[in-house]
């Protein structure tokens, strides 16, 4: 099966776009606003209103309150929510809408009584752990840790850029690859040549 590819931390219609052109199959909006990618309500649904059908859109959150969540919901139309706090299943499940839950590897994660416990989750999100950043380190983690059983069902991110998604995907199998910071000119802004590239990373693995 072909792997999935999500280009998340959009700022710009134009980003959107060229992702969407050169082959992701979903886009993701950062509602956290001490990321340097985050974007507003006006910023988000403008994005958007840009898009052709079929494009997947995800609304990241980090440990919102339902007033400022349901705020965005009311005005974006997400198709996908991801969390990358410390939210409960039953937090991220009340508001009706697929959801995939962002884990930091750290040492002590035990990735399959995860999966049991967020067995609501559409998804799993594996992200590599930096104290005090809630995901967008640039850096890998030991794909060693993610269990055989599961590779087929989580999201590989961290760290991922064209150098090593075709290593990544190869070794592990992951159902998709999520990518920020690996396919930019500056924080938040994307850069149409990475982006090519990390897709020919793709292309590549799944041959």
């Amino acid at each position: 099966m072909r792997t999935r590819v999500k280009i998340c931390g959009i700022t710009r219609t134009e980003d959107a776009l060229a992702a969407v052109r050169l082959g992701a199959d979903a886009i993701g909006l950062v509602f956290y606003a001490p990321s340097p990618r985050a974007v507003t309500v006006a910023q988000a649904a403008k994005i958007i209103r840009s898009l052709p059908p079929f494009v997947t859109t995800v609304g990241l959150f980090v440990n919102a309150s339902a007033d400022e969540l349901v705020a965005v919901l009311e005005a974006v139309p997400l198709d996908l929510l991801q969390f990358h706090g410390d939210e409960s299943p039953e937090a991220c499940a009340r508001y009706g809408r697929p959801y995939i839950k962002a884990v930091r590897m750290r040492p002590d994660v035990d990735l399959l009584d995860l999966e049991n416990l967020y067995s609501s989750a559409s998804a799993l999100l594996l992200d590599s752990y930096q104290k005090g950043k809630p995901g967008g380190t640039g850096n890998t983690f030991d794909w060693v840790r993610i269990p055989e059983a599961m590779r087929s069902r989580i999201i590989l991110a961290g760290g991922l850029s064209a150098d090593n998604v075709e290593s990544a995907i190869r070794q592990v199998g992951p159902y998709a690859v999520d990518v920020s910071g690996g396919v930019e000119q500056n924080k938040g802004i994307k850069d149409e040549a990475k982006i090519r590239a990390f897709m020919r990373g793709v292309e590549r693995a799944n041959r």
